[in-house]
């Protein structure tokens, strides 16, 4: 399919205000589209279902939205890393705001921390910023070539709004009884080089994270983790552990490992239910989908028993297996009512200092702004 024709069958899909996803996976030449056949606002509850899947923060509050793939029409477009150069800008918008209340926000999670509610919390804040560029196809366009080794997305349901990101954390990817994730946690600016040091703040943060997970993971698979590396996301850099986990046949059931793992310290906090519930008193908005979940869910995939591709009798027996691919909605915006609503936060220690935090948020922010 081209690239026109692509375009051009989503562009038709929004004008008819039909609910769309399309999306590019980290490190990925393919761009996929699930176009949804009419604008029913499909639900999952136990993510037993097949399609694209699009989650809250809070799983209780709202609703899962899911285009089922027997509902949707699938598109894919080959794709060059410098495919879309020509319709992204090195400029971004100007954001006018004042750090005080989020600062003020800081400065009570610093303070719950020393009363010992809990160890971490997230804190974020919903920032304004105008949309020189109405078209989000073009927007996404735009992040599709400048961030290459994140997840990139544009997603619309009339009855729920449109999105657009570029997040660089997984929540998970399973394919069978194997599941793969990360600790994502900790910020600094690239400044040209990879050899950066941490501060203990920072690794700190990050360590939350990677326990958490370790813990809600271990008592029913077998697990292996990486050591904390750096890595590059945009104009950012962040500590990351690589954890996997192998289940045994009837071990495994995905809706339970995401009640256990989402959300994750790395966007709530440690103790979960009161770092939450801090959130919901004090951060003054509902986050909606910013900081839930986004993906592929129960795709069939066949993989050939036999690595002999001359074997023809033994490649006849595959092995078909569930594959989901979700990552975490995080550097993301939503378009309502002319303007850009952009998402950021960041992890709450009892070392944080306020100022820094807020100039975290800042660079953050930048993701989203460097394609308005």
């Amino acid at each position: 399919m081209s690239e026109a024709s692509f375009f051009e069958s989503i562009q038709q899909q929004f004008s008819e205000q039909l609910p769309f996803v399309v999306y590019r996976k980290p490190q990925d030449n393919v761009v996929k589209a699930y176009l949804q056949s009419d604008d029913t606002l499909y639900e999952t509850k136990d993510f037993s279902e097949s399609g694209f899947v699009f989650s809250p923060f809070n799983l209780e509050d709202n609703s899962s939205v899911l285009i089922p793939l027997e509902h949707a029409k699938v598109l894919t477009l080959e794709v060059e890393a410098a495919a879309f150069e020509a319709s992204t800008e090195d400029s971004s918008v100007a954001i006018t705001e004042s750090n005080a209340a989020h600062i003020d926000l800081i400065e009570k999670g610093i303070e719950a921390i020393h009363q010992e509610q809990f160890k971490k919390v997230v804190l974020s804040r919903c920032a304004e910023a105008p949309i020189p560029e109405t078209n989000p196809l073009e927007l996404f366009k735009r992040l599709l070539t400048k961030y290459q080794d994140a997840f990139v997305y544009c997603w619309f349901h009339p009855r729920v709004g449109l999105w657009l990101g570029a997040t660089p954390e997984t929540l998970m990817k399973v394919e069978g009884l194997r599941l793969q994730t990360m600790a994502l946690a900790g910020t600094q600016a690239y400044k040209g080089t990879m050899d950066v040091e941490w501060n203990l703040k920072e690794q700190e943060e990050q360590q939350i994270v990677t326990d958490f997970i370790v813990d809600k993971l271990k008592s029913n698979s077998n697990l292996r983790m990486s050591e904390p590396k750096t890595v590059k996301a945009g104009s950012l850099l962040h500590l990351r552990t690589d954890i996997t986990a192998s289940y045994r046949p009837g071990d495994f059931n995905l809706y339970d490992v995401i009640k256990a793992l989402h959300p994750t310290p790395a966007v709530s906090g440690l103790p979960k239910n009161a770092a939450i519930q801090f959130i919901k008193e004090h951060e003054g908005y509902d986050r909606d989908y910013y900081t839930g979940f986004l993906g592929e869910l129960n795709l069939k995939a066949s993989q050939s028993r036999n690595a002999n591709r001359r074997n023809v009798e033994n490649n006849a027996y595959r092995a078909v297996k569930k594959v989901s691919n979700m990552f975490v909605n995080l550097r993301c915006m939503q378009l309502k009512d002319d303007k850009a609503l952009i998402y950021v936060g960041g992890g709450i220690t009892k070392d944080s200092i306020p100022q820094n935090e807020w100039e975290e948020t800042v660079r953050k922010a930048e993701t989203m702004t460097a394609v308005l």
